[in-house]
């Protein structure tokens, strides 16, 4: 699988995203054409040059827009212009998602619904580009996996369309609150992390700290727009993940429940499990004062994510979802048939290594099949499993 790290030692910024998957080989004709799609009425044109920042060569995006476009927008116009455009499924659903974490965090400032947010500097023509256009580059590498290094907080102040404002920006704060986002300060003066950037990370990474293990292949350099004493160039690394035989990637999502109905939690897996994720289950816990709740514990595969969370945050009362990539060893596994007295009974047979070094770890046969023969035969269901074993062995 393609696996991508956001390597941030001066920040990010969504015209350094858009700049970096450009500079790693996406076509910018091709994020130009699928903007077109959108409907937006302001001419603008997308630009990208080399730039070179302490010594380091980069690629610089620029949104020109002859005119000046102060337009409010609220997120319902928004996703009106995105679902509307036509855009690849992936793109267009983490469009969505950068937006809605932007929209919570300035709601959660304002003290408002995030639908009523109104986006000043966010919602203007240039993020709305950077935020799709970094989606349609992710989509257009084919990263399934997203990463992104600790972020350092800057220092200074912003002026903003809410006057003079302390960085980070409280925007930024928030954001950074919602996935307990890693961050230092680098001694580095400026706004370093905009808003965009933020939620752009918040929203697609699956995972914030040091680079994943990767056949490292390509390093996109998107430079921002400041002379620093650090090269301003947000790295992103692409890369294969590194599986051995007999491994693969997962990813673990829980969260902690105390004010839900069981039948809800019941109906929830069951949505979940018709996704066809690896695993669903619960157990039952005790909660801060006390109160008892339910951890509910999904694994799925990193593609899957997008579609637990929103199977989980629209059926359960949950306010959030904790997720780990885990690397898990398994067994090679195979479907046999075994011809008893009462009838055919499949087995699942576990094995380890290849040709003479293939070893048998584990014979188990199919509960319903023993379950069905059981009840037919009015034999006790582990008699039926005993006999399964026992011609699975000798058919051996």
């Amino acid at each position: 699988m393609v696996i991508g790290y956001l390597e941030c030692p001066t920040g990010i910024a969504g015209d350094m995203c858009l700049g970096a998957l450009v500079d790693a080989g996406v076509p910018l004709e091709y994020v130009i054409e699928q903007l077109k799609k959108l409907d937006i009425q302001h001419p603008y044109q997308l630009n990208s040059k080399k730039v070179t920042r302490n010594g380091q060569r980069a690629t610089k995006i620029e949104v020109e827009i002859p005119h000046d476009s102060n337009t409010q927008r609220h997120l319902p116009e928004i996703e009106q212009l995105i679902t509307t455009a036509a855009l690849p499924p992936k793109a267009t659903a983490w469009s969505l998602k950068v937006f809605h974490q932007l929209a919570k965090a300035e709601g959660r400032v304002h003290g408002i619904l995030p639908e009523q947010v109104h986006f000043h500097e966010v919602g203007a023509l240039d993020a709305i580009i950077d935020i799709v256009g970094t989606c349609l580059g992710l989509d257009w590498l084919k990263i399934h996996q997203l990463h992104c290094s600790p972020m350092p907080t800057g220092r200074d102040t912003v002026k903003t369309a809410h006057g003079l404002l302390p960085v980070p920006v409280p925007a930024v704060l928030q954001l950074w609150q919602t996935r307990q986002v890693p961050i230092y300060h680098n001694n580095l003066e400026g706004e370093l992390v905009t808003p965009t950037g933020a939620a752009i990370a918040v929203a697609l990474a699956d995972s914030f700290g040091t680079p994943p293990p990767m056949n490292l292949q390509t390093i996109g350099l998107g430079a921002g727009t400041k002379e620093l004493p650090l090269p301003n160039i947000l790295r992103l690394w692409l890369g294969e993940t590194v599986e051995e035989k007999n491994t693969d990637t997962i990813v673990v999502l829980s969260t902690q429940i105390d004010d839900f109905s069981p039948q809800g939690i019941a109906y929830t897996c069951e949505q979940l499990l018709q996704e066809g994720v690896l695993d669903v289950f619960t157990q039952s816990i005790a909660m801060k004062k006390w109160r008892s709740g339910i951890l509910l514990t999904v694994i799925c595969y990193p593609e899957q994510v997008t579609t637990c969370e929103t199977i989980i945050f629209r059926e359960t009362t949950t306010l959030g979802i904790r997720r780990s990539i885990q690397s898990r060893t398994i067994l090679e596994r195979e479907i046999q048939e075994v011809q008893t007295i009462y009838g055919k009974i499949r087995v699942k047979v576990a094995s380890f290594g290849e040709g003479n070094n293939k070893q048998i770890i584990n014979v188990q046969p199919e509960y319903e099949d023993c379950a069905a023969i059981a009840r037919q035969s009015n034999q006790p269901w582990q008699n039926i499993r005993k006999l399964a074993l026992k011609y699975y062995y000798v058919k051996e």
